[in-house]
C-alpha cells in the first residue's frame, strides 16, 4: 500500500488498544498525514489530546492535521485545518482542507481558497450504514473539474485504494483500518 498518499483519519473508539499507542503505530507507516477527527470532544479536551499526538506526529515527521478546531491549530502551529462543508464560510484560516460530497461543494470550496478537498464517500463503509456510496465517478467528476488536490474518502481499502488513484485523487483517506492496524513495530 502507499502509505505517503494516505491521510489518516482518526477516531479513538475504533481502536482496540489505547489510542495514542494506536498513533505510534500509525505514524511508523509515514502516512501523509493525520486528520485529528474526534468530534464529540470540547475544545479543551480536543486541544490536550492534539498536543499528545503532534508529539507522537514530530517524532516521525508526520504532518498533524486539526479537524474544526482552528484556534487550536493556530495554537499547536499546525500548517493545516480540515473543515467540514458546513464550516468554511466561517473559516479564518488561511490553509484548509475541507470535506465535500458534490462537485459544487468542491467547486465552492475551491473557489473560497481550499488548499485540498476531502470526497467522499466512494465506497460502502460500515461509518456510513445504510448511506449509498458516491461511486468513483463521483470522484473521477470532482478530479477532473477543481485545480487542487483531492482525496477519496470512505470505505477505502487495500483493494480498492489504486483506483481511487486511478479516478485522478492524489490519495485516498483511510480511518477504521488504521485505527485498527496491527503493525510489527
Amino acid at each position: 500500500m502507499d502509505y505517503q498518499k494516505m491521510l489518516v483519519i482518526t477516531n479513538r473508539k475504533l481502536c482496540q488498544r489505547p489510542f495514542l499507542e494506536q498513533i505510534e503505530r500509525v505514524v511508523k507507516l509515514q502516512p501523509k498525514g493525520i486528520v485529528l477527527r474526534e468530534k464529540d470532544l470540547d475544545e479543551q479536551e480536543y486541544r490536550e489530546l492534539a498536543l499528545a499526538v503532534k508529539n507522537i506526529c514530530e517524532i516521525q515527521k508526520v504532518p498533524l492535521i486539526i479537524h474544526k478546531w482552528e484556534e487550536v491549530a493556530k495554537e499547536l502551529k499546525s500548517p493545516f485545518v480540515h473543515l467540514p462543508f458546513s464550516g468554511l464560510e466561517a473559516s479564518t484560516s488561511e490553509s484548509f482542507g475541507v470535506s465535500v460530497h458534490s462537485l459544487e461543494d468542491a467547486l465552492a470550496a475551491q473557489s473560497r481558497g481550499a488548499s485540498y478537498l476531502i470526497a467522499g464517500h466512494v465506497f460502502q463503509t460500515d461509518c456510513k450504514k445504510g448511506v449509498p456510496s458516491r461511486g468513483i465517478g463521483f470522484l473521477k467528476e470532482i478530479c477532473d473539474n477543481v485545480k487542487i488536490p483531492v482525496y477519496g474518502i470512505g470505505g477505502i481499502s487495500e483493494e480498492n485504494y489504486k483506483d481511487v488513484l486511478s479516478a485522478g485523487a492524489t490519495g485516498f483517506c483511510m480511518m477504521s483500518e488504521m485505527m485498527r492496524v496491527g503493525t510489527a513495530f
